[in-house]
């Protein structure tokens, strides 16, 4: 599980990379690409892995 985290973290902030530049180039769906990964990846899978410890 630990693993699997990290690499959605990875995919998360190259994700983050990418809406940087289209932010920069202000190209359209910046926003939606950053949202959608850090709202339905990287977050409910922290607090899965939280959980899972406790």
């Amino acid at each position: 599980m630990k693993k699997s985290f990290y690499i959605l973290g990875f995919i998360t902030f190259f994700t983050l990379g990418i809406g940087a530049m289209f932010e920069f180039l202000t190209w359209p769906y910046r926003g939606i690409i950053v949202f959608m990964f850090l709202n339905f990846g990287l977050i409910p899978t922290y607090f899965y892995q939280k959980y899972k410890q406790c």
